[in-house]
């Protein structure tokens, strides 16, 4: 996690909007805070105004809260007009939550990409009562802490069905290079990857704004996780590769709304630092793994704070897409440890 306070990114608001309350952040853009039940605390979802309807891009987690500060906004800073359509920028519960919701309550069309849809629908749809084999190979594979894994194997996993509505069927895609009319604005679609496959970005061709999902945040970064439906993926070469794209468009006057956190300017800067994050946490972890060593044994030379129960599965997913990246690369090898869990090792190549 990093600071980009001091180094070229600048906050033009000093805090949120309160509950049920909206900032405007430029002319018929509305920002909006929801909160999450869990570590990172909070979701920032966007309505652009289209002068009868809204368009609301990303949309929070589906509980009785959020229902009911979806309602207290609707009827308050909205002014009582429907929601036309649903932007959802890519897949993640605190994301697609509500997109259900408002689909359901006003017949909202919902556009996003055809990987976001396909991905957060079928999680949806795909109820676990018990950890699958296949995640509990995956956290045996990875090292685990005997005592977590303990505790996951007794426990009914986390479903996206717990947090998110119902997704209905039917969608309209969007892709690189699509053009999207909204808040009297065209917004060119640049497609990033890493967070999340097809992560959708809107960048306003007629003002500095851009509505950024967790593609871009300003002071943390996003997780770049592997998980068991694709334990040997290398999300972190999508990752990088979106950031050396998405920084050519990258300028010091853009007005960045992300996912989290707070609008921010200073992009160049910020578009350097995410990928620099990674470059450096690669790098440490090449010297780690003179010494083979299982992904639990790697969070040090990655995190820069002790890693507790809370956030141990992030943590645990982001060192596998570490390594992977490595792996890939050819500058790591892996093989058995006694107890089953793979040893990685820095190669001639990686040292």
């Amino acid at each position: 996690m990093m600071d980009g306070a001091g180094h070229g990114v600048r906050y033009p608001w000093a805090s949120a909007p309160d509950a049920g309350q909206t900032i405007e952040v430029a002319e018929g853009v509305l920002w909006i805070r929801l909160p999450l039940p869990m570590k990172l605390d909070h979701v920032n979802v966007y309505a652009l105004d289209e002068g009868d309807r809204w368009t609301i891009v990303d949309t929070g987690v589906k509980t009785r809260m959020t229902v009911d500060l979806w309602e207290d906004v609707l009827r308050g800073p909205l002014w009582g007009k429907p929601v036309g359509r649903v932007i959802l920028t890519h897949y993640h519960p605190d994301h697609v939550g509500m997109v259900g919701w408002l689909m359901e309550r006003f017949g909202a069309e919902h556009w996003t990409t055809r990987t976001a849809y396909l991905t957060a629908r079928m999680l949806i749809l795909d109820v676990e009562d018990a950890p699958s084999p296949q995640a509990v190979q995956f956290w045996r594979d990875a090292g685990m802490d005997a005592a977590i894994l303990d505790k996951r194997l007794s426990e009914r996993p986390f479903n996206f069905a717990d947090l998110a509505h119902p997704l209905p069927t039917g969608f309209t895609r969007v892709q690189q290079g699509d053009v999207i009319r909204a808040a009297g604005r065209d917004w060119d679609v640049h497609i990033g990857g890493g967070h999340a496959p097809d992560h959708l970005t809107l960048w306003s061709r007629d003002d500095s704004l851009v509505i950024a999902g967790d593609q871009i945040l300003p002071s943390i970064s996003p997780n770049i996780g592997v998980h068991p439906a694709e334990p040997l993926a290398d999300p972190l070469a999508d990752w990088l590769e979106s950031c050396a794209r998405l920084a050519l468009l990258a300028r010091e006057d853009h007005l960045v709304l992300g996912g989290h956190k707070l609008p921010f300017t200073g992009l160049p800067m910020r578009m350097h630092q995410l990928a620099e994050n990674h470059h450096g946490g690669l790098s440490r972890l090449r010297d780690h793994l003179a010494t083979p060593r299982r992904a639990s044994e790697c969070f040090p030379p990655l995190f820069k704070r002790t890693i507790d129960a809370g956030v141990y599965g992030l943590a645990l997913s982001e060192t596998v897409a570490h390594l992977n990246h490595l792996l890939h690369a050819g500058q790591a090898t892996r093989m058995r440890g006694t107890d089953g869990a793979w040893l990685w090792q820095t190669t001639e190549q990686g040292a």
